[in-house]
């Protein structure tokens, strides 16, 4: 979760594209480039340890676009695939 943020703050389409499960992942990405991420808030987490297959984490992420403040907030799920943890889907409450 900590690494798609920083992904998301600093424009890094690719490594969110492959961070993504391959059932959900978008064909295109286009990030707002008037949306600055600023700010991580891990709420809660569920499973997703070394020796699980699936995990959820609940955040607040917080950005600034055209100079307003504003928040997401979201329930993602994430699954390992091939291996590696990568986002399945979220709900936003």
């Amino acid at each position: 979760m900590r690494s798609r943020f920083s992904a998301f703050a600093l424009g890094n389409t690719g490594y969110l594209l492959r961070s993504w499960h391959s059932s959900t992942r978008p064909a295109l990405l286009e990030l707002d480039p008037g949306q600055r991420w600023t700010r991580l808030e891990i709420i809660d987490t569920e499973r997703g340890g070394l020796l699980d297959t699936a995990g959820t984490v609940t955040f607040h992420a917080h950005y600034r676009d055209a100079g307003r403040p504003g928040a997401l907030t979201e329930h993602s799920r994430f699954v390992r695939e091939d291996g590696r943890w990568v986002y399945l889907d979220g709900d936003q409450p």
